[in-house]
């Protein structure tokens, strides 16, 4: 199977090395620069090409690996150039977007897929080390379900199939995971310099117990991973936490405060939080939102 790679980031850099791997031919790279696409193509051993028809014209497998945004002006594009046919599949390998983007495909003939890896690509090394396993989404055209099957089996990876309409909710839960963890333990590093630890030590100190409670999820589950001041209704303890940082970190009160309301309704959950407690700690975050409203409020 010729398989054409439009987009050399990460994501298609990798997908083209992992399937090179596993026995696919690749037939050429395109990518909004010529400087991209020849790096992508010296790694996979490929042809370049400046347009994404051409790449298409050649392969009976397309990957449109493309940012989101430019998913939809490239299928036209290349449809519009002659590029797709009946017989080939095309694929798109975005979280949020639905399959109706390669509708241009589609009217010529051609089968659409959204195929997303439920991972973090920093880039195509990290890409090839990362996606094998991963759980994937699978939407589009039933007829192009064996091939995606197929290729989430070679990958040694888990799929699930998603309806169009649950891809918003399916993306923004990938982001939690993803982005907003990257936000999460900022936020501890940050409280960590503001109680006097070098950022490089704060960066080393949290990794550690960043993985320690991840491998308690993983044995445990959640909620019965949850362990702190909050599961065991230690409200003195998170009232001194706010005490200190309306001192010394004012500007991290709002974040802070959501999750522990948020960590309340997990620890209830679990069953560890009694009720007077729980009520207890919702007035304390309660009364940080009513604050920072009045701040905000006085500031304009």
């Amino acid at each position: 199977m010729r398989v054409g790679i439009i987009g050399a980031g990460a994501v298609g850099t990798g997908m083209g090395l992992l399937l090179k791997e596993r026995g696919y031919f690749i037939a050429g790279v395109a990518s909004r620069t010529l400087a991209s696409a020849r790096r992508a193509a010296e790694r996979l051993g490929c042809p370049v090409f400046e347009g994404p028809e051409e790449v298409a014209r050649r392969s009976d497998l397309v990957f449109i690996t493309t940012t989101d945004q430019a998913i939809a002006p490239v299928a036209h594009r290349v449809a519009e150039g002659g590029g797709f046919r009946p017989g080939q599949t095309v694929i798109h390998m975005s979280g949020s977007l639905t399959s109706a983007v390669l509708n241009p495909a589609r009217r010529r003939g051609a089968r659409a897929l959204s195929l997303h890896p439920l991972q973090s690509c920093a880039d195509a090394d990290r890409a090839v080390a990362n996606i094998p396993g991963s759980v994937f989404s699978i939407e589009g055209d039933r007829e192009a379900y064996p091939l995606a099957e197929r290729l989430v089996r070679e990958l040694g990876g888990e799929f699930f199939y998603i309806r169009p309409e649950d891809k918003a909710l399916y993306h923004a839960a990938a982001c939690v995971a993803s982005n907003y963890l990257v936000s999460l333990v900022d936020l501890s590093r940050r409280l960590m310099v503001a109680a006097g630890m070098t950022p490089e030590m704060a960066a080393r100190a949290l990794e550690p117990l960043a993985a320690g409670t991840w491998k308690n999820i993983g044995e445990k589950g959640i909620p019965a991973a949850l362990t702190g001041p909050i599961s065991r209704g230690d409200v003195a303890t998170v009232a001194g936490h706010l005490a200190a940082m309306r001192e010394k970190a004012p500007q991290l009160l709002d974040l802070y405060a959501a999750l522990g309301r948020y960590t309340v309704e997990v620890a209830r959950r679990k069953g560890s939080l009694g009720e007077a407690e729980g009520k207890a700690f919702l007035r304390l975050f309660g009364a940080v939102r009513k604050e920072r409203a009045r701040e905000r409020a006085r500031l304009g």
